[in-house]
């Protein structure tokens, strides 16, 4: 994995120039962006850069530039209107600190895991709906086949009882059975 600063060969840039006081100057008292403060020129008034790449987040222009190149950016900002240039400078530092993350896949692998965890989640939106429309227009009712011993296909209606002989063993007794007492377990 790389890491988001720049390499140690590039030395550190000097703080900007206290602003000048001469007589009538026009002198800017702001801080070059951080995409000329990055690449080292003067930052002049109408730079494209300057209004998306702020001073104080350096790191944004780093991962752009690493990935995509300044003049790309440049190019590609001249080209896009005026409006649409912050959502594309957004949409390239995502693409790029996603690249720099994932070499191979980059947004797109994200994409691809939200869209899988989305299609699952609408999966089992759809079954807990379908669960819910069932309970509502046909509620469940106590009946022989909910019985649990009725998986052995006994008649959970029948009076059937069960009791344990001295062994330990289970005994189902018939209702005659257990009327008179005849299977040695039941009132005689």
């Amino acid at each position: 994995m790389t890491s988001l600063t720049p390499p140690s060969s590039f030395p550190p840039t000097s703080p900007p120039p206290p602003p000048s006081s001469a007589s009538g100057g026009s002198a800017t008292a702001s801080s070059p962006c951080a995409a000329c403060k990055f690449l080292r020129r003067k930052c002049q008034p109408d730079c494209v850069f300057a209004p998306y790449f702020l001073a104080d987040q350096p790191q944004k222009f780093i991962s752009v530039h690493r990935v995509f190149g300044a003049s790309n950016v440049t190019k590609l900002l001249k080209e896009i209107p005026q409006k649409d240039r912050e959502d594309a400078v957004n949409s390239l530092a995502y693409e790029a600190d996603m690249r720099i993350r994932d070499p191979v896949y980059g947004c797109v692998g994200v994409i691809s895991i939200l869209h899988h965890e989305l299609r699952k989640l609408q999966l089992e939106l759809s079954f807990a709906r379908s669960e819910l429309a069932r309970y509502q227009f046909n509620p469940p009712q106590p009946s022989a086949d909910l019985w649990p011993g009725n998986q052995f296909g006994f008649d959970a209606t029948a009076s059937v009882g069960f009791g344990m002989n001295v062994g330990g063993n289970l005994i189902f007794r018939a209702p005659s059975a257990r009327a008179t007492g005849g299977d040695g377990v039941g009132p005689t």
